[in-house]
């Protein structure tokens, strides 16, 4: 069945989106920052990427395959919106809410700018 394979391809490009997002928090680990800097890193990144991949598949017509690796897969398993639900309600409870405001208003827009970039860019 098609399902089945549709399937590995998502946790394909899954499997590999989580370890380059682990790869992020191991890489800035050493910040020393309250502020979840390799959370907010990979939503942007990520963001980015889905941008530049949601048009350029949409200019050359790429096969749903594709997308579903790439975008459903990579950039699903990369990107970190639980993540960044649980860490938003941490500093909330924590009564951050200066830094809560900064990380929730930040990630949220400088997501939609990074995807409209990555778009425009790809365009």
């Amino acid at each position: 069945m098609n399902i089945f394979k549709d399937i590995l391809l998502v946790g394909v490009g899954s499997f590999f989106g989580g370890i380059a997002r682990y790869l992020i928090s191991l890489a800035m680990k050493g910040m020393g920052s309250a502020f979840p800097w390799a959370t907010m890193t990979a939503n942007i990144v990520g963001c980015l990427l889905i941008g530049l991949l949601w048009a350029v598949f949409n200019r050359v017509n790429a096969s749903s395959q594709l997308n579903l690796l790439l975008i459903v897969g990579f950039c699903g398993g990369f990107t970190t919106f639980s993540t960044f639900s649980k860490e938003s309600l941490s500093l909330l409870q924590a009564g951050n809410d200066f830094t809560f405001a900064l990380y929730a208003l930040g990630s949220v827009a400088l997501g939609i700018v990074a995807v409209a970039i990555g778009y425009a860019l790809a365009k």
